[in-house]
């Protein structure tokens, strides 16, 4: 669903997932990050890699003051008392070096187990182990990884001239990935893979990123959602109170996106326990 820009009251939600910003690139989107936040708060935070994208800042270095703004306010979020959890990407595989380790009140993971509010346990991962490409020929990758950027860059040019024109938005992506039969191909087989290995894992569900392609479904008994990113599509994964899940895509108008983001503080809680600990472990509370 796509939330309205005119609530002041930010929205509360039990937990929030958010994966594919790829701070660094021209084309990431933290300023609709930031808004984002301005009008949503949880009590448990999930970056599910690609954060930051180690991939492009080797090459050529990109870094604004909106990057450095997304990543103060996640810190602050921790430190006012949200439960942080990052499980690094392809493109930020640096970070998995210090799995285990704190970065300020941040937890690093390869992967970890959330319990929703009504029970199911969840399968938290990035996603590029099953993804054949990035594992077996990472330079191809790369490759696709610069033609993809290239893609977003021109998609806005092409919106610029459509918002003029009055007409709506449309994804040059998007439109290839549906009409590419190989491109869908591979989607479903991620899928299956990610939903299969939560299946092997014993776990409810699996939430994942890396594909770019946002959405909730269930797979052979299995649930899967994707988060989908923060280039394009700028969606996040959301879980009310209740256990209900739910995709939120936000985007910001032109007219505000130089406003800055407002802090607020989060309540402080604890839902989320690492693999394989059946008692829970919470991440340690900050006052």
């Amino acid at each position: 669903m796509i939330q309205p820009m005119n609530d002041p009251t930010p929205a509360a939600y039990r937990s929030i997932w958010i994966s594919d910003l790829h701070l660094g690139v021209k084309s990431s989107r933290p300023d609709c990050l930031l808004d984002f936040f301005r009008h949503h708060q949880c009590d448990y935070l999930y970056l599910v890699g690609d954060m930051i994208d180690g991939w492009r800042l080797k090459k050529n270095w990109y870094w604004d003051q909106y990057h450095n703004d997304v990543i103060q306010k996640i810190l602050r979020q921790a430190r006012k008392g949200t439960q942080v959890a990052y499980i690094p990407g392809n493109h930020d595989q640096f970070a998995r070096d210090h799995i285990g380790l704190r970065l300020g009140e941040i937890e690093i993971h390869r992967s970890c187990i959330h319990v929703t509010a009504d029970g199911r346990r969840l399968l938290i991962l990035h996603g590029d182990e099953f993804d054949s490409i990035v594992t077996h020929a990472k330079w191809l990758a790369m490759l696709g990884s610069g033609a993809y950027e290239a893609s977003i860059l021109l998609n806005r040019g092409v919106n610029a001239i459509r918002e003029k024109l009055g007409m709506p938005y449309w994804s040059i992506s998007n439109y290839l990935k549906q009409k590419v039969k190989n491109a869908m191909q591979f989607i479903d087989h991620y899928e299956h893979a990610v939903a299969e290995e939560a299946r092997q894992r014993k776990v409810d569900g699996v939430v994942c990123g890396h594909i770019h392609r946002a959405d909730i479904k269930t797979i052979e008994g299995i649930d899967y959602f994707n988060t989908g990113d923060w280039v394009e599509s700028c969606t996040a994964l959301v879980e009310h109170f209740d256990g209900k899940m739910e995709l939120i895509e936000w985007v910001i108008p032109k007219s505000a996106r130089m406003n800055p983001p407002i802090p607020r503080e989060v309540p402080s809680a604890s839902a989320w326990r690492e693999e394989g600990d059946t008692q829970g472990t919470p991440l340690e509370s900050v006052t």
